[in-house]
């Protein structure tokens, strides 16, 4: 935010009062940054951009219900997590798919960045809604864990260790997806049941 311009919670004050600028300024103010929680949460970059709009449709009609008792960030992340929730729930009354047709390809050409991107992603999509939901906010969007519980609606405490649950899950299967690579097969049948271990659990 440059120096003249209203902060967050003036630009709401304004659009209550009628400012036909002022949602749109916020909008775009907090978008790139919404846009990521969403797709980070979803996986699918077609889910998140309707949940994105979604929750951008939920917060301009519902933007006299913000009390100011949290920062307007807050606030805007909690709609955006609200709509990714009802996706998932969606998506669950769906006939599933197999986990390894939501993996993503690699190709052998691409750089070894992008192939890290691409198997936390995957990953990502992996890990229960809970556990994914905490640590896309506290490591990728580096919000507070007082601010994410919040959000969340849990204590602190929770928060805390569903992330800390999530960065094992997550270590044990990049772990699992990079050894056919190194030209290492064979693996303990332990790393071989980590995603298995984490699909099942409920991630408290």
């Amino acid at each position: 935010m440059s120096d003249g311009e209203p902060d967050d919670r003036h630009l709401i004050a304004n659009h209550l009062a009628g400012d036909p600028e002022a949602f749109a300024t916020l909008v775009r103010r907090h978008r790139d940054r919404l846009w990521a929680v969403a797709l980070r949460t979803l996986a699918d970059p077609e889910e998140a951009a309707d949940a994105l709009q979604d929750a951008l449709i939920a917060a301009l009609r519902g933007a006299a219900g913000y009390r100011g008792e949290a920062e307007v960030t807050t606030w805007l992340h909690r709609v955006v997590v609200n709509a990714c929730l009802d996706r998932l729930r969606r998506r669950r009354a769906r006939p599933s798919v197999p986990l390894d047709s939501q993996d993503v390809p690699a190709r052998r050409d691409d750089h070894a960045a992008t192939e890290t991107r691409l198997d936390v992603q995957a990953a990502l999509a992996r890990l229960p809604n809970t556990q994914r939901l905490a640590i896309v906010l506290v490591d990728m969007e580096d919000l507070p864990v007082a601010e994410v519980a919040q959000l969340l609606g849990v204590p602190e405490g929770t928060v805390k260790s569903r992330c800390a649950r999530a960065r094992m899950a997550l270590a044990a299967m990049l772990r699992e997806r990079r050894e056919p690579r190194s030209g290492n097969p064979e693996q303990p049948p332990g790393n071989r049941d980590a995603s298995t271990r984490v699909r099942s659990e409920e991630g408290r």
